[in-house]
């Protein structure tokens, strides 16, 4: 009940002053896609809100946050709980999204629950109060995703005391956000009269209330405030010029007075329930160990002290976060030992009540460490799957060295790191633990310590493994297989799930010496190909895979791939089943059977077992695109593009980098050259930071073959020969086979300008070795008989007329260094020397 109230539109206040501008600002929002309502506390934010709400014409799902939801699943659960006591069946298919793996794949899973919005009928209204306590940056980035695509029905209020910490700027530019500021909650000096006269029993002057105006500038609960501390003066004129200062100070003083007169019995209540966030009379007793606690709370409302309702009951409140604030910063500064007990209590009372998340922050408050960490230990197998981000606060949280003998804490601790990407940190921390541990062995039953030393093991070899340490990572390997012979537990984790792993989509990006890591994969395959439930050797199989593949050993990667694939568990790690899939295509397709690739590919993800399939369905298809690229269908990857949801007017990240790949293909392939470059750009400056060898190459050489298709070929030799420099020292071909025969027309087109102009930058051996490997299956015809492309015919035919190459490139409107870079692979391809043969050989043509 007390979590369920956050879910309900606030009561309306009593004898509330109509304002009828703010009304009409808060109604713009029904035009827009955003409203934001931006003030500090006590300008009536939420008052306004809710009055508003409920006299809205649509349904309204309205959320209170607060610090127990500044966490992915808990801000989701939340928004999804609201929604759906509006819609009881909304989102019924997209659970996944509570889970946290959700928020490492934050445009997918938010793209599902957009279509679900756009599912909705009619208008409807998305209310988030108190959003200043949403720091979360997953949370943060999962909302400027969900603004760029919501739904022109649905509307979002945002109710927040600071800025929004995503960028508005575009919503601003279009004209999607309204923005309702200090300015606007206000109160006019016509209200403040109507609110003295009518919710007061003051008689106050309208000097005296201009003056009030002047000291609080119109601030709404200033103005409470001050009413409140005139009802006790005996001298009104001397109260109100003592209100002078800025707005902390005025609320300070204010508080201090109002506070000052009030009972001491009400005052040591107000102190000690400070502490909750929500309270209703039944807890109000637990925490004050006194029986009033009803009847406490019944007078604070009579006073109207700021005591605020969250049901239309009365059975539940809180404080005005003015108030609340006050209290607390008192009780902790004056009454050490009060808010140190009241805190304690609390925990005692969330706990009995089975609210264990609120008991350990209570705990905490309270510095009760060692009970914060029993209810901690309890808690952790659980909220390891599902709050993560809390558990890492909590623990931050703890004194150093408090749990030095909890090791479960501490391998949480260094797992998240390594989710984070912190993997030096994580490295260190874990050396650091290892020697802890080994200090504890004597005290840890045997099994027990083997499983604590096999799972730090098997962390550590992960983080040496990203930090490309072969020989380190070989070592903790070894001490894994010594501790933990069937493998560490953390390899059985969110095995289902698909989304979380984006970043690391290509996994033998994660190594920049070929050579090397081939001996590396063989040694762990063979190690554990024999071990039945041991999921962690599909990473293995997969790199080793694509290995082969890469450096053209298709036979070899073949017969590797087809070996995972017929390991029942690897059927279970959703990830790595489908990455498998993926790899399998692409071998065909370069085995030549491309049309049964396409099929294949389509039959395979669909038998999979995954809350994320949606996510698997568009990687999937965008594979499949990638395809009809290779066959020359152009039409095909044409006609996904434009179904594919994305654009190049998105905010590129790596997060999916193969996706965008294939999307600058599928807009150069239909001669959207200035859209590829544009993607291109993007994924090159987020590549960079990244520093990932084959995502650098595969990068060069999507930009060479953009520059091949567009009006500059010429240009498309500097980024191929900058791949080709990246990728001989460790063999790289399907990377370039892959692209085809315009791959093959830049590789004869690089080799020729290398040789006469004695050049090195790219090794002739190399590209001669590339050229023929191509030669293999990927062009039909010979290099001299390949055909010309759109523009070389277009050339060739002004050439024929007897336009000369100025007049050509201006007919054409391509530039003079174009036109010549043109005429010499028409040359070539024909197989003439000069403008004369190349004539004849097409008048030859035409006549047959």
């Amino acid at each position: 009940m007390m979590r369920s109230t956050s879910l309900l539109i606030p009561p309306a206040r009593k004898s509330l002053v109509s304002r009828p501008r703010l009304t009409r600002k808060l109604e713009e929002g029904m035009e827009v896609k955003l409203t934001l309502i931006s003030a500090q506390a006590g300008y009536g934010k939420t008052t306004a809100l809710s009055e508003w709400a409920r006299q809205c014409r649509c349904p309204v799902a309205w959320v209170s946050l607060d610090k127990y939801d500044n966490d992915w699943s808990a801000f989701w659960s939340c928004v999804l709980a609201s929604i759906r006591r509006q819609l009881p069946r909304f989102g019924e298919s997209i659970a996944f999204l509570l889970e946290p793996a959700s928020a490492a794949s934050i445009d997918s899973a938010i793209s599902v629950f957009v279509n679900e919005l756009h599912s909705i009928s009619g208008e409807f209204v998305l209310i988030l109060d108190d959003y200043h306590v949403i720091e979360n940056a997953s949370v943060n980035e999962a909302m400027r995703f969900m603004l760029q695509y919501l739904p022109p029905h649905v509307h979002l209020y945002i109710a927040s005391r600071t800025e929004l910490s995503f960028p508005t700027a575009r919503l601003l530019a279009k004209g999607e956000l309204n923005v309702i500021r200090i300015e606007d909650m206000r109160f006019e000096l016509e209200e403040g009269v109507v609110f003295f006269r009518e919710t007061t029993d003051l008689s106050l002057t309208e000097k005296q209330v201009a003056e009030l105006f002047e000291q609080t500038e119109g601030w709404v609960s200033g103005l409470q405030l001050a009413a409140i501390t005139l009802k006790r003066s005996s001298n009104i004129p001397d109260t109100i010029r003592e209100f002078g200062g800025r707005q902390r100070r005025i609320s300070d003083y204010l508080l201090e007075e109002v506070f000052a007169h009030l009972p001491e019995s009400l005052r040591e209540f107000l102190l000690a329930t400070s502490v909750l966030g929500r309270l209703n009379g039944e807890m109000c007793q637990a925490v004050t160990a006194k029986p009033d606690g009803q009847k406490q709370l019944e007078k604070l409302e009579q006073l109207n002290l700021f005591l605020i309702p969250l049901d239309d009951q009365r059975d539940w409140f809180r404080y005005h976060h003015l108030l609340s604030e006050f209290l607390q910063q008192l009780s902790a500064r004056e009454y050490p030992e009060l808010w140190r007990q009241s805190h304690h209590r609390a925990a005692a009372w969330h706990e009995r009540e089975g609210l264990c998340e609120e008991a350990v922050e209570h705990y905490l408050k309270a510095r009760q460490i060692e009970e914060a960490i029993r209810l901690i230990e309890r808690l952790l197998p659980e909220l390891m799957l599902t709050k993560g981000h809390v558990l890492l606060r909590w623990i931050n949280a703890l004194p150093e060295g408090s749990y030095a003998f909890k090791p479960t804490f501490e391998l949480f601790y260094i797992s998240q790191l390594l989710m984070d990407g912190e993997w030096s940190r994580g490295l260190r921390r874990a050396e650091e633990a290892e020697k802890r541990f080994e200090a504890m062995k004597a005290f840890i039953p045997e099994s027990d310590w083997n499983t604590l030393m096999g799972n730090l093991y098997y962390l550590c070899g992960i983080f040496a493994y990203l930090l490309q340490d072969l020989p380190l990572t070989s070592r903790y390997f070894e001490l894994t297989e010594r501790c933990l012979p069937e493998g560490s537990s953390f390899q059985m984790i969110s095995t289902k799930r698909y989304q979380g792993h984006e970043g690391f989509m290509d996994l033998l990006s994660l190594t920049r010496d070929l050579r090397e890591v081939e001996q590396f994969l063989l040694k762990w395959i063979q190690t554990w190909e024999k071990k039945e439930n041991y999921p962690f050797i599909g990473y293995f199989y997969l790199t080793y895979g694509l290995l082969l593949y890469e450096r053209n050993r298709l036979e070899e990667a073949e017969r590797v791939l087809g070996q995972a694939l017929n390991r029942e568990d690897l059927r279970a790690n959703v990830w790595i089943w489908i990455q498998l899939g993926l790899a399998s295509s692409r071998l065909q397709q370069a085995r030549g059977n491309g049309g049964h690739a396409i099929e294949w590919l389509g039959r395979f993800g669909s038998n999979v077992d995954s809350p994320d399939l949606h996510v698997i369905r568009k990687r999937i298809e965008a594979e499949q695109a990638q395809l009809f690229l290779i066959q020359g269908q152009r039409e095909k990857a044409y006609a996904w593009l434009k179904q594919s949801g994305l654009s190049p007017a998105d905010d590129v990240t790596m997060r999916h980098f193969d996706e965008y790949l294939i999307l600058v293909k599928a807009l150069a392939a239909n001669h959207r050259i200035e859209d590829a470059l544009r993607v291109l750009e993007q994924l090159e400056r987020s590549a960079a930071q990244a520093d990932r060898l084959r995502d650098r190459i595969k990068l060069k050489i999507a930009q060479s073959v953009v520059l091949w298709q567009s009006d500059q070929p010429h240009a498309a030799l500097e980024p191929l020969a900058t791949a080709l420099r990246l990728s001989e020292p460790g063999g790289y071909m399907r990377s370039f086979l892959d692209e085809g025969p315009p791959m093959v027309e830049m590789l004869a087109e690089l080799l020729h300008e290398r040789q006469e102009a004695a050049m090195s930058l790219a090794s002739l051996n190399y590209v001669r070795l590339l050229i023929e490997a191509a030669g293999g299956g990927l062009s039909p015809h010979p290099l001299s008989d390949a055909p010309l492309t759109e523009k070389e015919e277009a050339v060739l035919a002004l050439l024929a007329d007897g336009f000369i190459y100025k007049e050509i490139a201006a007919k054409l409107n391509i530039t003079l260094d174009t036109v010549k870079f043109h005429l010499k692979n028409v040359y070539r391809k024909l197989g003439v020397n000069n403008r004369a043969q190349a004539i004849q050989r097409v008048r030859k043509v035409n006549q047959s």
